[in-house]
């Protein structure tokens, strides 16, 4: 008589996870009326400014889909608190951006009971987060109430928004949200707060200040603090030297004939330091991207200044749109972060700023691939015939870094870059490798 052997179907794996969707405010909208290039670099800078954040609480993204983010996180706390680092880290980055580039994101968090399978998950919970992203306002963090019993309300401020009835859920979904800071964490928040003040980051970088540095753009919670900072150091140097010379004035006493000839001599050293002065000295801004740029100071004390030359660059009201985005690129550069430079540098080509296209060509021979490339796309664009030598240079002999595209990888290829840009300048005609 024959064995028969029970079948045993596979286990099925779950685990109780947070689910965070997140996309752009009028994405779908915004992409008909821009370029292709446009949107690429929209969702570039979109996805350099939210995925360090995601992984920086423990995040790991499941799906990323056009401007959309899909992410799992173990402690619904960390959702939350991503979430408000996201919002005011692109407050900080809009605050500097102009209304073709500002980057409007919605939150939305769930938890619950999933199903996994591979590399997705799958259940009502994910459900329930993609329907309550569809009611989140932009700029917010809008949470389930399953959030809210699971998170740490210590670490994280709640206010209840209503309860909602989501298409395709069978009851009613209780939402909640983060209100807008200051906190005083531990106390509820007030039923009628005061209305948001726009001088400040949104959540108060309460989760924003938890993330390193190291991951992120240099801004600094108070730009203006920061200017005051640096001007009160340079007018006390002044009125340092000032003191000197009036002490000095003060003085009584009949100098030798010897003495007057070496005083003449040192004062004329001292008109000469002073004029060199006056004319060769870095201003405050040129001084802090210097200082930022460094590499012999401790990254702590070169992000700090980096911060301050932002913040320089922010106060000062005579700078023009291209001015700034040229200084702001030169930081970047300084503080080692040349893809971020290559789109100040973009924006400063499109305002009109001639040194941001030199900089741009002295990128063409950059040592990674994606700056030579993004480099001779922007040179491309705006078809700045004095790049035409450098994207020849770079179309002919390439560069240290080049890859094919694979599944997993996209790939690099600024030669095909360069030949593109040259098209767009009238020196190939469709010419392609």
């Amino acid at each position: 008589m024959e064995s028969v052997t029970a079948y045993t179907a596979p286990a099925l794996k779950t685990a109780n996870l947070a689910i965070v969707f997140t996309d752009i405010q009028g994405f779908s909208e915004r992409t008909s009326r821009q370029t292709l290039e446009e949107n690429e670099r929209l969702l570039r800078v979109h996805n350099e400014l939210l995925v360090p954040l995601f992984k920086a609480f423990g995040g790991r993204i499941l799906k990323s889909i056009g401007d959309a983010f899909m992410v799992t996180f173990e402690s619904p706390t960390q959702a939350v608190l991503s979430g408000m680092a996201i919002q005011d880290r692109l407050w900080q980055y809009n605050q500097a951006a102009s209304e073709a580039e500002r980057l409007d994101v919605r939150v939305a968090i769930n938890v619950g009971e999933v199903r996994l399978e591979e590399q997705d998950v799958f259940g009502e919970p994910v459900n329930i987060a993609a329907r309550v992203e569809s009611i989140t306002e932009a700029g917010e963090v809008f949470f389930t109430e399953a959030v809210y019993l699971a998170m740490n309300k210590a670490e994280v401020p709640s206010r209840e928004v209503g309860l909602f009835e989501l298409k395709g859920i069978p009851s009613k979904i209780r939402v909640f949200r983060v209100p807008r800071g200051p906190y005083r964490m531990g106390a509820p928040a007030p039923e009628a707060p005061p209305e948001p003040t726009l001088e400040r980051p949104p959540f108060g970088n309460l989760a924003l200040s938890r993330v390193p540095e190291s991951m992120l753009v240099a801004t600094g919670p108070d730009l203006a603090t920061t200017a005051a900072q640096v001007g009160e150091r340079l007018a006390q140097r002044t009125r340092t030297v000032f003191h000197a010379v009036k002490t000095h004035r003060q003085r009584r006493w009949r100098p030798s004939p010897r003495a007057l000839m070496a005083g003449g001599a040192a004062l004329a050293l001292v008109l000469l330091a002073v004029g060199g002065f006056l004319l060769l000295h870095d201003s405050p801004v040129e001084a802090a991207i210097k200082a930022a740029a460094n590499r012999e100071l401790p990254n702590a004390e070169r992000a700090e200044w980096g911060e301050k030359a932002r913040g320089l660059i922010a106060e000062d009201k005579e700078l023009s749109a291209g001015e700034r985005r040229w200084l702001l690129g030169r930081l970047e550069e300084g503080l080692q972060r040349p893809e971020r430079a290559v789109e100040h540098y973009r924006l400063a080509v499109k305002a009109g700023e001639e040194r941001a296209s030199e900089r741009l060509i002295a990128l063409l021979d950059h040592e990674v691939c994606p700056v030579r490339r993004e480099a001779a796309e922007v040179l491309g664009a705006f078809r700045v015939a004095s790049a035409r030598e450098g994207l020849e240079t770079l179309a002919k002999k390439g560069g240290d870094g080049e890859k094919k595209p694979s599944l997993f990888d996209p790939g690099c290829n600024s030669r095909e870059a360069a030949e593109r840009a040259l098209v767009q300048l009238g020196q190939l005609r469709g010419s392609t490798r």
